[in-house]
Formats: C-alpha cells, structure tokens, sequence
C-alpha cells in the first residue's frame, strides 16, 4: 500500500471521530445540557434533533424529560393519637429546571436521595399532627346512611376534619416548597398503605377479635331470646289447639253417649223385663267363668234369671 493512502485512511478516520465528537441527538424525552470541563456551557438544548458541540472539551449530559417515580421505604411513624403505625408512599416528580437540577443534583441517584429526605420527613410531621382517624378515611359519611346499631358502629362515624385526602395535599405543597429550589416540580403524592407496626398488630387483631365476638354473642342472645319466644307460642298455641280438639271430642262424645242413651231409653221403654234380662246375662258375661265360686243368697236378684228361666 503507498504511503500516500495509509495518510487518506488516518485523515479520514480522524475526520469521522472529530465529527462524531461534535455533533449529538436530543430525543423526545430528554434534555441536554452542555459542560465545558465540568461548567455548564450556555442554555439548556430542550428541542429534540441533531445538535453540535465543540470536540473533546464538551460533554453531552442527558435530563430526562418525562414524569418520574419516587417510591419510599416504609417508616414507622406515631399518629397524634399515639398510635404506632408504618406508612408506605409513593410520589410523581419531573424535572423542570435541568441547569438548576444539575448544578444542585446533577443526577437522578442524587435526586431520589435528596427526595427520600423531603418526602419522608414531611410525612413524618404531617402523620404526627393528625389522629389516626384522619388518615385511614377520606369523607364524613352521613349518619343516615348507615345503620348504627353498636357502639363501634357510632365512633367510625365519627367527624373527621379533612381526612386522608387533605393530609397528602399538606405534605405535597409542604414538599413541594422544599423541592422548589433544586429545579423539580412534585406532581403528586400517595399513601400507599397505612398499617400498624408489628408489635402492635396481634394486640390489634385481638382487640378486634374481641369486640366482633361481642358483637356476635349480643346477636346469639337476641336469636336466642327470639328462639325462646317463637317456641313458647308455638307451645301456647299447640297447647290451645289440643284443648280446642279435646272440647270438641268430648262434646262429640257426650253427644255420642246422650244419643246412645236415648236410643237405648227408646228400645228398653217398649219391654223392660227384656232390658233387665240382657243386662243381666251381661253382667252374668263379666263376672262370671269356669273358675269362679259364688256364694249367693236365694233371694239374690243376681239369681233371678237364673232361678226361674224366662
């Protein structure tokens, strides 16, 4: 190969480094700021396309553009009420002001760093100046609405002040005050859950145990006390239908009987030799078998028929 194209090759190469050096691309969801050995150099590049710096003695720092998350670590924090709780929350954060961003932050890692302290502290202060009530409710719920049938039932209709709803817009704007400076825009705030800590969870759970096996034994008693009723008027009332059916049986029979007397009082009435007759070998019939003894007088009237067969 000649010399003077190995020289081409080295000079063209050189060419495409040096240019590649001093151009770069913006995309949709960044902005670019440009260093001079560690100095921001001019206003931040916030359009997207292909832009041109000076080689080597510039570099290209990227800003994300679009929304970001914060997601912090649960912390156990106390209620005003002195009630032990651990709260988990998250927020949207972007960046609105990349050279202040970068001369106060310069990176994400720092950012989220710095957040963690914002957010987590003023959580921690928000939680302490409100009751636990306030934070696991959002509304007052109208009393007409809801049925209140125990005395549990009446201290969670207790009125809240804001509720959970007016405490993350305090720690927002708070936050956001603090976060005004270091070129970032808080665009919301979450409590993600709210729990108690783990010590005081069993007690908790037991308590709650508790008031729902009351509540529970207070219906028992009720259904119980019903029972006892329902059954003493299903007694009562089988008890009246059986003496209404036993009146009417021995109406029936009364009747029964008073008409078989009168039949008989008919039929005896035409002959009443023949009446004593049978009656008698009636009787004869009942007192009378091959084992009996009887010591009668002749003059019995038992003896009659006997004595002098019709």
């Amino acid at each position: 190969m000649r010399p003077l194209n190995v020289i081409q090759i080295v000079v063209g190469i050189a060419l495409l480094i040096v240019l590649g050096q001093s151009t770069y691309t913006v995309h949709e969801t960044e902005q670019v700021i440009i260093t001079r050995f560690g100095e921001p150099v001019g206003e931040p590049v916030l359009t997207p396309g292909l832009n041109f710096k000076l080689p080597f003695i510039e570099r290209v720092n990227v800003v994300d553009k679009r929304f970001l998350e914060w997601d912090g670590s649960p912390n156990q924090v106390p209620t005003r009420d002195r009630r032990f709780i651990r709260v988990d929350t998250y927020a949207r954060w972007r960046i609105t002001d990349p050279l202040l961003y970068f001369l106060r932050l310069r990176d994400e890692r720092v950012a989220q760093s710095r957040l963690d302290d914002v957010l987590d502290g003023e959580t921690r202060n928000a939680v302490a100046r409100h009751d636990l009530i306030e934070l696991v409710r959002s509304s007052n719920r109208d009393p007409d609405d809801v049925a209140i049938d125990t005395e549990e039932e009446a201290v969670i209709l207790e009125v809240i002040e804001g509720g959970r709803g007016e405490i993350m817009r305090e720690i927002l704007e708070t936050a956001a005050e603090a976060t005004g400076d270091l070129g970032i825009e808080l665009l919301d705030l979450r409590l993600k859950r709210i729990n108690y800590v783990e010590q005081v969870q069993q007690d908790v759970f037991a308590r709650m145990i508790a008031e729902r096996q009351q509540v529970a034994e207070e219906f028992r008693s009720e259904g119980q006390g019903e029972s006892a009723r329902i059954n003493g008027e299903r007694e009562r009332e089988l008890a009246q239908i059986q003496s209404e059916a036993y009146r009417e049986a021995e109406e029936l029979r009364g009747m029964a009987d008073a008409e078989a007397t009168r039949i008989y009082a008919e039929a005896y009435s035409r002959d009443g030799d023949f009446y004593a007759f049978t009656k008698s070998l009636e009787t004869y019939e009942l007192t009378m078998d091959p084992s009996t003894i009887f010591i009668l007088g002749t003059d019995s009237e038992l003896l009659r028929f006997l004595e002098t067969p019709r």
